[in-house]
């Protein structure tokens, strides 16, 4: 692979080369008091105002799955209801807030920095329009031919209705749920569209706060109609089609507070929508690659023993705790702000910003990391072990989170780092790496899922997810994008060696296995939330110790 920095080309439009590629569009018609984002030394303010709202989304989103455990654990009535929901939420990442997100921020913010209102509100109308019409059609595609959309992901079970075997009823069912899900996705791209006008606009608290609104509405379900019903997972599944209406309605006020809430209108020629599209083709597999290799997963589980595609799920639950508490939430502050130095040409605030993305992932992401891998079956016990779900179901469970808790640091890093070529409307060379990645997790599958079986597929994903980490910041780095100063090499030091320091008392402090099945849930959550708040603060005491100070922490352009 050829790496190296390539000169700089003029585009077909007549645009000249910049520090950072390509000039951004119609500069020329930039006000003299260019609109500004919220300041880059408000990054930290930004990204905890953020982090405090998925706080909460994923505090409820534990509660929602503990329901779920208690209510169904990991038998075949869960495995269908998790298998339904996950497809149109991997597409909802797909179109809405993954690809679609990295490739409609910066082009919206060119627009809010160099264009009057009007011409963005266009943008918006005809985003809006173009993107909700041809979601609408995937959605009804996916809604009539369900069936299809089993068969496809869930080939094992498929191939077993086929022959008439015990796991037929798991794809009749598939399909149906899919019926009953599949319209989340309509809603929930054009929340996910309105939520990325918003941080654009610098209210970031709003989008980060609506996924509360899903989780509700499951654990309603969960608590009050899915018990009722013969067939819980529907009750479940209605659930989550609520939850996108009730998302998508929550943000239009806050959208009309911001002047962008406007009628949607078809505009697949427009100037901008072409821009976004275009940009948005490539990024759908660079910026979803660990999705797709979660959904890859998913179908061959299909395969294994009842209960594979559950154990995986709790696991990868636990793992977007601090996913995306930490690492997305700061991918989605510092996109904007990235965006915004690359229309500005300013090279060195760009460096920055990058650099203190990582340096914010890296210090929470590590210990993190270390924290679940370490304390992975006691987590599943206290969180999940009730009603349906058994200790063994913890135990199992646990195999796959530590695997994929080996991968956590490298999924942070790859929503960052891959904000240092969206930001610049580079979609091409993330693409590239992420088909990389994709076609190892494809072969690590197959290689590690015969001997290991379904947290084989953990270790998998994230192996290519560290694959991927290392294509996109090896490239950042010798382009001289992602710089890593001194001080940043000394602050990852610091922090590596307050990471150790925690492993090694959690494994002091920790009870046994068998200590921890045989307590009660009193018992189990006292000795959990002390192993979390002493590895936290020997964590922190040892970062101090090593040199760290806050204001190593602070954005500093």
């Amino acid at each position: 692979m050829d790496t190296r920095k390539k000169p700089l080309e003029p585009s077909a439009q007549g645009e000249q080369p910049s520090a950072f590629g390509k000039e951004p569009v119609a500069q020329s018609e930039q006000p003299t008091a260019a609109k500004q984002l919220p300041p880059a030394p408000r990054l930290l303010r930004s990204g905890l105002i953020v982090s405090v709202m998925t706080f909460l989304s994923r505090i409820l989103g534990l509660v929602r799955d503990v329901a779920i455990a208690a209510l169904m654990g990991a038998g075949a009535a869960a495995d269908v209801f998790l298998f339904a929901n996950k497809i149109p939420n991997f597409l909802r990442r797909l179109f809405a807030e993954g690809a679609f997100a990295q490739a409609f921020v910066p082009v919206l913010t060119e627009y809010h920095r160099g264009k009057d209102l009007d011409a963005t509100r266009l943008l918006m109308a005809r985003v809006s329009g173009t993107l909700g019409t041809l979601v609408g059609i995937v959605t009804l595609l996916a809604m009539l031919f369900s069936p299809v959309v089993a068969a496809i992901f869930g080939m094992g079970w498929f191939m077993d209705w086929l022959q008439g075997g015990e796991q037929a009823e798991k794809f009749e069912m598939a399909s149906l749920l899919l019926k009953i899900t599949f319209p989340y996705l309509f809603f929930i791209t054009l929340t996910a569209l309105s939520g990325a006008a918003l941080n654009v606009m610098g209210r970031f608290g709003v989008a980060a706060f609506t996924p509360v609104l899903l989780n509700a509405s499951v654990i309603a379900a969960a608590l009050w109609l899915a018990p009722k019903l013969e067939n819980p997972e529907i009750g479940l599944a209605i659930g989550v089609f609520v939850g996108g209406v009730v998302q998508f309605l929550f943000q239009l006020p806050f959208l009309r507070q911001a002047g962008l809430l406007v009628l949607p209108k078809w505009g697949w020629r427009d100037p901008g929508v072409v821009r976004i599209r275009t940009l948005m083709i490539p990024a759908m597999f660079g910026v979803s690659v660990s999705q797709i290799n979660l959904l890859l997963d998913t179908v061959i589980a299909s395969f294994l023993v009842t209960g594979s595609i559950s154990w995986l799920y709790y696991a990868d639950r636990l793992l977007e705790f601090p996913l995306g508490l930490f690492g997305i939430a700061i991918a989605t502050v510092i996109l904007p702000a990235l965006s915004a130095r690359h229309v500005d040409k300013s090279l060195e605030k760009f460096q920055t910003t990058l650099d203190w993305g990582v340096r914010m992932v890296v210090m929470l992401g590590l210990p993190a990391m270390a924290g679940l891998f370490v304390l992975a079956e006691p987590m599943l016990l206290v969180l999940f072990e009730r009603g349906s779900f058994s200790p063994e179901d913890a135990l199992l469970s646990s195999y796959a989170l530590m695997a994929y808790a080996t991968g956590l640091l490298s999924f942070m890093l790859v929503k960052v780092l891959a904000t240092g070529f969206f930001s610049r409307q580079d979609t091409k060379r993330p693409v590239k790496y992420g088909i990389i990645a994709m076609a190892a997790n494809m072969v690590l599958n197959i290689i590690l899922a015969i001997p290991f079986g379904y947290w084989g597929l953990a270790l998998a994903t994230a192996l290519s997810g560290t694959l991927n980490a290392v294509l996109l910041g090896t490239v950042l780095y010798r382009e001289g994008v992602l710089v890593l100063a001194r001080t940043t090499r000394i602050f990852l030091v610091q922090v590596a060696l307050a990471t150790l320091v925690m492993i090694a008392l959690l494994l002091w402090l920790q009870p046994s296995q068998s200590a921890w099945v045989s307590a009660d849930l009193g018992e189990r959550s006292k000795w959990l939330a002390g192993l979390i708040a002493a590895g936290g603060a020997v964590f922190i005491a040892s970062w101090f110790i090593f040199g760290g100070r806050p204001r190593h922490l602070r954005a500093h352009n």
